[in-house]
């Protein structure tokens, strides 16, 4: 047989070989990347950043962090085949790299009044009402994380229409913001643990649905 008839036949078993070897899940990279954004940026809304800060800790960790590790993570569940992964992954990391650019390119964009982020937030949190009624057939602690983040959402929206951003309904939104990166990262550690299948394990419940 010559080598060119080699390669004719096992070219298609490497192929198929290629394409059943398994991923490591990147959902726990993605959840903690998304947890450590939203947490800084909470903390700033909830007005715990006073004093010394500048409450522009989070913009950097928005654009590597919360943008670029979370749209990998999303381009990698792509490779996973997970569709829900791969949407929410990857539309939330675009979601940051939005924030770092607008806030950049908008002089005193966090503190000066008006309705942007309304406009911008209304935006995701129609992406994630939907996306929440999905999580609900994961499991409960992917749900915990949406249903937390809509609820954060829900009153940055009503904050910044109200009270520019500025008064207590955005500072209790920052209090939200604040438990739903907790509940994030608990679902991220969840992951990362029970991924190794050693002695610790942590529960995330049963889908809803």
């Amino acid at each position: 047989m010559s080598v060119s008839e080699d390669r004719e036949n096992v070219a298609p078993a490497v192929q198929q070989a290629a394409a059943a070897a398994p991923v490591a899940d990147p959902g726990p990279l993605g959840l903690a990347a998304f947890a450590l954004t939203t947490f800084l940026l909470s903390a700033h809304a909830a007005h715990w950043m006073s004093g010394n800060s500048a409450g522009t800790a989070f913009l950097g960790y928005a654009f590597a962090y919360g943008g670029l590790v979370q749209l990998l993570a999303g381009m990698w569940e792509f490779r996973n085949k997970n569709v829900f992964g791969a949407t929410a992954f990857a539309t939330y990391g675009g979601f940051w790299i939005g924030i770092f650019v607008w806030i950049r390119s908008v002089p005193n964009a966090l503190t000066a009044t008006g309705h942007d982020l309304g406009w911008i937030v209304l935006a995701f949190l129609i992406f994630n009402t939907y996306m929440m009624l999905m999580s609900a057939q994961v499991n409960l602690a992917v749900f915990g994380v949406f249903l937390t983040l809509e609820l954060t959402e829900l009153f940055i929206v009503i904050g910044n229409f109200t009270d520019g951003g500025a008064g207590g309904l955005s500072q209790f939104s920052g209090y939200l913001g604040v438990i739903t990166a907790l509940v994030a990262w608990y679902t991220s550690m969840a992951g990362v643990a029970n991924g190794l299948n050693g002695r610790l394990r942590f529960p995330v419940g049963k889908p809803l649905i």
